[in-house]
């Protein structure tokens, strides 16, 4: 395919096929992406369609929507040495039924492999084939293909080797072409110059030139015409025209001198073949930020089998293997720590700038790097289930997608060439009768064959998409296709949603308040803490299991032992601590012990119109102080905000938490319209109403009851961080939990429409201003050539540019205290009002 005239006809013949639903055809990626029943059409009739319509096809892969099994369940093959009958088989398959966690076991005699279905949370490849050696049988993990490896990359190899044959191609045809120009301007009239100039340009145009000819020629058997024709009809109308003088007239010097065009000929071929060189080059860069991701995927792990530690290649781990991780490396696979602590610069996935600490049961992902400490990770996600691999295919799928701008690229290109033949012949036409001189009527028909140029409108969309979508997969960002690009343009309301997005997601303890009196010793909050700590040890709410964090962090030892434990659902605990009774709950907790608590009731109203969660303390009867807990707001959250607002957007908060918390958290992120107690099949109405007020709406969110919302929206971001289903729902994934990506992703789909709108003009405006000026005589058949070709470098030399965005860096002063009071005046329904920040 060289232009968009080419993507039309392909896509017009695949969907020609019965059983094919829907087929996109990307220039810039040279790939077909079609969606077909198998019932119907088989992959090779989709191939032989394509050929018949006068182009290659090779069937790249084939994806089927399969049902996916059990949750939380893997599968392995082993290879089985050793097994030379049916009770083998069998042996074999008990050892590993035994073996925790292994949910089934099948043995193929023949094949010698053995496939496993497993928990990789309570079984390891280790146990497997202990067990099977232990039958006495030798076992070994088979190898899978690696995913993702750059020698694997066959779509640069292609590329490469194109380039070399392009530019082995370039360099001959000047090597002919040079002298032509130079025997034509400085020597026309040297004798027998015609024969001379024949030969020299005759390889030009036979050779070098062929693959035009051929490609016309082969779409004209199915009456398609294409940007070749139209290189071909002029480059042979000017070489054809030349030789018929050369040899029709006695005199060749000076048939030579007057009529004859073979530079025209020779320097059209040569220039495009030039600006093909420099265009295919100039792609190749577009899909860099791909080749980057796969290049993170390392290619060897050490693993621990068989109680050894291991060196084999990554494709080889499987779910539930061990791996050692030593500093300095990056981790092969998706997993979780279980042993030792570390810190992991995640920059090249998540986009943030710090390492980020892990130790035992924290998620780490595939293709990052460790930094300082060593530790070993139980694997769960491998080859194409790693999040490195969805995000290579999420970027591949993005960047083969269409902006809908495209279409009328498209209904343009079905009959432009069309028109630019007509054009072309009533330009011969008018200047034969005008000058009845075919020579002179000749060369503007050439340069109007010459200068017109779909390459570029073909080539405007796609390249600004390829390389918007791997820069914004480098700064965390995934967009999943054209679409998402063109509705952030209408945008004008971004509604967050609050727990998990816009805060933390879980309770941190804030204050710790002690009652006067307390005996602490130096610091009585201290022993507040430790105390509260202690009672909630065995508790598992989430408010016990946040004071007794916020205790481990203190560096408190919680050593004493626990005498009595009792949990009382909705008030609180009650425990007996080294022989003291300490009670930690709700108010109505310490009415129900008799404890007063008017010592701390200012503070109590204090912290609670702030938003927090009050939790009081007693010991022996006594009230020992209060600690506030809340969901905190996430570092960079009121910088996004701020950021938005300066992007023209207005900003809603969303959160089924009550008015009171929603407004202490709106408060801290500046946020002035808040939507609170919103159930969550209700998230989805609020994106309607505002939709129905002529709001165009981007919803970010993270969790499940999100996604009816992110769907419902103009546009989903999705906090990668979060729910799959959330993540699914949205067309632009955060990567990160940082809501600052939403600015990112906000800031670079922007500047790549920006991209695409102005490489349209461009394309448009090229064709619209020196088509009229070739028609009318005003440019050289070779100069024509020579703009043409270099129309396509300008247009992916201007994509290219996106690679040096930068996330926007807004530095903002941290909004002041929540104000205090209480925030939410009833109306005339009792409803809070939700339109503006309350009196």
């Amino acid at each position: 395919m060289t232009c968009a005239s080419c993507v039309r006809r392909v896509e017009r013949a695949l969907e020609r096929l019965p059983g094919v639903a829907e087929a996109q055809v990307n220039l810039a990626t040279e790939r077909a992406t079609v969606s077909f029943d198998p019932g119907q059409v088989a992959p090779e009739r989709l191939v032989e369609q394509v050929e018949r319509a006068g182009y290659r096809a090779a069937v790249e892969a084939v994806e089927s929507p399969l049902a996916s099994g059990p949750e939380g369940v893997a599968t392995v093959e082993l290879a089985i040495e050793g097994m030379t009958c049916a009770s083998c088989v069998r042996r074999v398959e008990r050892a590993l039924a035994k073996v925790e966690g292994v949910e089934s076991a099948a043995v193929n005699l023949a094949t010698e492999r053995a496939t496993v279905a497993y928990d990789p949370e309570r079984a390891s490849l280790d146990a497997m084939l202990r067990a099977v050696r232990a039958a006495g049988y030798g076992a070994r993990v088979l190898a899978e293909p690696a995913e993702l490896t750059e020698e694997g990359d066959e779509d640069a190899r292609r590329r490469q080797r194109a380039l070399a044959d392009l530019c082995t191609d370039v360099a001959l045809s000047a090597l002919f072409t040079v002298p032509v120009v130079v025997l034509s301007m400085f020597f026309p009239g040297l004798p027998h110059v015609g024969l001379v100039l024949f030969a020299l340009a005759l390889p030009v145009w036979a050779y070098f030139g062929a693959r035009f000819h051929l490609a016309a020629l082969k779409n004209l058997r199915h009456w398609q015409f294409t940007m070749d024709t139209l290189v071909s009809l002029g480059t042979s109308a000017a070489f054809l025209y030349s030789a018929y003088f050369t040899f029709a007239s006695a005199d060749h010097a000076a048939a030579g001198g007057h009529a004859l065009y073979y530079d025209v000929a020779a320097v059209v071929i040569t220039a495009i073949l030039l600006g093909r060189y420099f265009e295919l080059r100039a792609r190749g860069q577009t899909s860099s930020a791909v080749r980057k991701l796969i290049g993170l995927q390392p290619k060897v792990a050490r693993v621990i089998r068989g109680g050894e530690e291991q060196e084999i290649p990554a494709g080889e781990v499987r779910p539930g293997d061990l791996v050692v991780v030593r500093p300095g490396e990056r981790i092969p696979v998706d997993g979780v720590v279980v042993e030792g602590r570390s810190a992991v610069d995640e920059s090249m996935l998540t986009g943030e700038s710090f390492p980020v600490d892990k130790e035992p049961g924290d998620r780490v992902i595939g293709g990052t790097v460790n930094t300082t400490g060593a530790f070993v990770m139980r694997a769960s996600r491998v080859g194409r289930e790693t999040v490195l691999a969805q995000i290579v295919r999420l970027v591949q799928q993005a960047q083969g997608s269409k902006a809908p701008i495209q279409s009328l690229v498209d209904r343009v290109a079905g009959v432009f060439v069309q028109a630019v033949i007509v054009v072309a012949a009533l330009t011969f036409a008018g200047w034969l009768l005008a000058t009845g001189d075919v020579g002179r009527a000749l060369l503007p028909a050439v340069a109007v064959l010459v200068i017109a140029c779909p390459c570029a409108m073909g080539l405007a969309t796609p390249t600004a998409i390829m390389v918007g979508t791997g820069v914004g997969a480098e700064h965390g960002v995934l967009i999943k296709g054209g679409q998402a690009l063109e509705r952030i343009r209408e945008l004008t309301t971004v509604v967050l949603d609050k727990t998990g997005t816009v805060t933390r997601g879980k309770p941190e303890v804030t204050d710790v308040v002690p009652a006067p009196g307390l005996d602490g010793g130096a610091d009585p909050g201290l022993e507040l803490l430790r105390l509260a700590a202690l009672a909630e040890l065995r508790s598992e709410h989430p408010l016990g299991a946040a004071i007794v964090a916020r205790a481990q962090e203190a560096g408190l030892a919680l050593a004493e032992p626990v005498e009595r434990f009792e949990a009382r659902p909705g008030q609180g605990v009650v425990a007996v601590v080294a022989g003291r009774t300490v009670a930690v709950g709700t108010r109505r907790l310490m009415e129900a012990l008799g404890v007063p608590v008017e010592p701390l009731a200012a503070e109590a109203e204090r912290l609670e119109a702030a938003g927090k969660t009050v939790v009081y303390v007693a010991v022996d009867g006594r009230l020992a102080g209060v600690l506030a807990l809340a969901d905190t707001v996430k570092p960079g959250s009121a910088e996004a905000v701020a950021a938005l607002k300066r992007l023209g957007l207005q900003v809603v908060l969303l959160t089924g938490d009550n008015w009171r918390t929603a407004w202490a958290i709106a408060r801290q992120v500046g946020i002035e319209r808040v939507e609170a107690e919103v159930l969550p099949d209700q998230k989805a109405r609020v994106v309607q109403d505002l939709q129905a007020a002529g709001e165009v709406v981007a919803m970010v969110g993270d969790g499940i009851n999100d996604a009816p919302a992110l769907a419902q929206a103009d546009l989903g971001i999705a906090i990668g961080t979060g729910s799959d289903i959330a993540i699914e729902a949205g067309e632009i994934v955060l990567v990160g939990g940082d809501l600052r990506g939403v600015v990112t992703a906000l800031a670079l789909s922007r500047r790549t429409l920006r991209t695409i709108q102005w490489n349209l003009f461009w394309a448009f405006a090229y064709n619209t201003v020196l088509i009229p000026v070739a028609a009318l005589g005003l440019l050289n058949p070779m100069l024509a050539g020579v703009a043409m070709a270099f129309s396509s470098v300008f247009v992916v030399s201007n994509s290219l540019r996106l690679r040096r965005f930068r996330p926007p860096v807004e530095v903002v002063t941290p909004a002041a205290p929540p104000v205090l009071g209480p925030p939410e005046p009833a109306t005339a329904g009792g409803r809070p009002e939700r339109a503006a920040e309350p009196r």
